[in-house]
């Protein structure tokens, strides 16, 4: 059973101690595969649309009190994104100015391996989600520390495949 309701408000929302929003943030991925269900080593991330913009960003959200770091990535991917999977150890922390704020943050970003993709989620009514390739996936982000990640998230997959 999951819950269909996002959290909402900043009672339980952390701030660093020079007073930064915390947040937290997942790539979802998964390898493509073909019509017969074989898995290849293409990958695909998913990207969720912004509330506000409709421009597209990994989930990503408050880091709160009464969690975890990988149970925030957790929350964020299924709220925002409809999916459910394996956190992976985290890709780096970044430090940037909100744009439509003005004010600073501190983001977390990880990885998350893809076991289940819901049909009905918290915020599918607010957003889209949409796979696409790692490339396409550069394209369109409009964060750079989010990009960063991806970077990071490639290369470490890369490496792992290779050995």
């Amino acid at each position: 059973m999951v819950c269909l309701v996002s959290r909402t408000g900043r009672e339980l929302q952390r701030y660093n101690n020079m007073g930064g929003r915390q947040v937290v943030g997942c790539i979802p991925y998964r390898y493509k595969q073909d019509i017969d269900g074989n898995k290849s080593n293409e990958l695909e991330v998913l990207m969720v649309s912004s509330q506000k913009t409709q421009r597209l960003m990994f989930p990503k959200g408050g880091w709160e009190l009464d969690e975890s770091l990988e149970q925030a990535a957790c929350r964020e991917s299924l709220e925002e994104a409809g999916v459910i999977g394996l956190v992976e150890c985290e890709l780096g922390q970044w430090n940037f100015i909100s744009k439509r704020h003005g004010t600073y943050y501190e983001g977390y970003m990880f990885p998350l391996f893809v076991k289940e993709q819901l049909d009905y989620w918290p915020e599918k009514n607010v957003r889209t989600r949409v796979w696409m390739t790692v490339g396409q996936a550069r394209e369109v982000c409009q964060h750079w520390w989010m990009k960063e990640a991806l970077d990071i998230l490639v290369q470490r997959l890369t490496s792992s495949q290779q050995q």
